[in-house]
């Protein structure tokens, strides 16, 4: 078998789009011979560093964004279901202590990255799927409670969420994304042949999959594979 290819996911559990994006990706790596790795980072600071406007700043495209996620919602298998306040919960209120959080949550890992899946998942949960807050502490917790962590380890993980140590790393990561040319989340790297192949959003993953010579087999490959 060829080695792995190693392909790079960016992502803000305040993008619904990135929600998207990741399940796919945690379904495929288990399909694909690839090596994925989790990059949390902070999707304001990729706008902001990369002059991009959100699109529910944009009346039309917040209006066919709420449209296209109902749709989206039903064809991923992933259930989004739009924040009462929207507003409040990308702009007022972001996602810098929810990535902290999960950025924590990874440096202190060892040996994989499922909790990081797993917390990732439940914060999105919070905010994309049952309108709860993903800022206050308590709302941490009881995310990486429900992830599966211990008391000592959330207690553990708030502490390193607010140290420099870990709001350096995010920031390393976004700006990484940043170097690789990102303008939004998810944003995906694929490291072909020594050389990375960028792709940004949560509808490339055909021409993805063409380009690292992989099989494109739906949004739920485990369902197209029991079709056939």
């Amino acid at each position: 078998m060829t080695s792995k290819k190693v392909i790079e996911l960016f992502y803000d559990v305040v993008s619904p789009y990135s929600w998207l994006g990741f399940e796919v990706m945690c379904r495929y790596r288990h399909v694909w011979n690839i090596d994925l790795k989790l990059r949390p980072a902070f999707l304001g600071g990729v706008m902001q560093g990369a002059g991009n406007k959100p699109p529910g700043m944009v009346p039309n495209k917040y209006l066919y964004m709420t449209k296209d996620l109902n749709r989206l919602s039903e064809y991923f298998g992933v259930p989004l279901q739009e924040p009462s306040d929207p507003f409040e919960a990308m702009f007022k209120k972001g996602s810098l202590s929810a990535m902290r959080f999960v950025a924590a949550v990874q440096e202190r890992e060892k040996g994989g990255d499922e909790q990081v899946e797993r917390v990732s998942r439940e914060l999105w949960r919070r905010i994309w799927s049952e309108d709860k807050d993903i800022t206050e502490p308590a709302s941490l917790s009881e995310a990486a409670m429900k992830a599966g962590l211990s008391d000592s380890e959330i207690e553990e993980v708030l502490k390193l969420s607010n140290s420099k140590e870990i709001k350096d790393k995010l920031k390393s990561t976004t700006q990484c994304a940043l170097d690789h040319g990102a303008f939004g989340f998810p944003f995906l790297v694929c490291h072909v042949n020594g050389k990375p192949e960028v792709f940004f959003g949560s509808d490339r993953f055909e021409l993805m999959a063409h380009c690292i010579g992989e099989k494109w087999l739906g949004p739920q490959p485990d369902q197209s594979t029991a079709k056939l």
